[in-house]
């Protein structure tokens, strides 16, 4: 059995930039920033930074291309995945390798902005006092109303 799985936690380095398919659906690309320390042969520390080109499709797109931009955390799990194609103009054959996004999670910083409604990690609910109640909706949550 072969595997191919990719784990990455990074900072976006650029929008994410959001297309129409000609089949009608949604694809975003954008790149992620990663980086590492480590000591080297004299032991002073070093960092190292990599940067992956991100693909997105269909629904999981939409909501990167909503939430996300520049510079803010993202955790991405998906596949490496490496693209070919011949330019016609040079005639030069070209390669891309990416990661083509399986599932993701918005960083410490990431989500919906502080305008939109949305409680953030730092916009705490008052706790109900005494004898009130928590009132919660008549209706039922729609797993198909969760962007994510």
């Amino acid at each position: 059995m072969y595997l191919n799985k990719v784990f990455l936690y990074g900072n976006l380095t650029r929008d994410p930039e959001l297309k129409a398919l000609p089949s009608g659906g949604q694809v975003v690309n954008f790149g992620l920033a990663t980086n590492r320390t480590y000591k080297d042969k004299s032991g002073a520390k070093q960092e190292a930074t990599e940067f992956h080109n991100i693909v997105s499709f269909g629904r999981t797109a939409e909501v990167i291309a909503q939430y996300m931009k520049k510079g803010r955390p993202m955790f991405v799990e998906g596949r490496i995945q490496t693209r070919s194609w011949d330019d016609k103009e040079s005639g030069k054959k070209n390669y891309r390798t990416e990661i083509v996004v399986d599932n993701f999670q918005f960083g410490a910083d990431g989500g919906p902005s502080r305008g939109s409604g949305a409680t953030t990690k730092n916009e705490e609910q008052p706790a109900p006092k005494g004898d009130e109640v928590i009132k919660y909706p008549d209706e039922e949550i729609n797993p198909e109303d969760i962007p994510f």
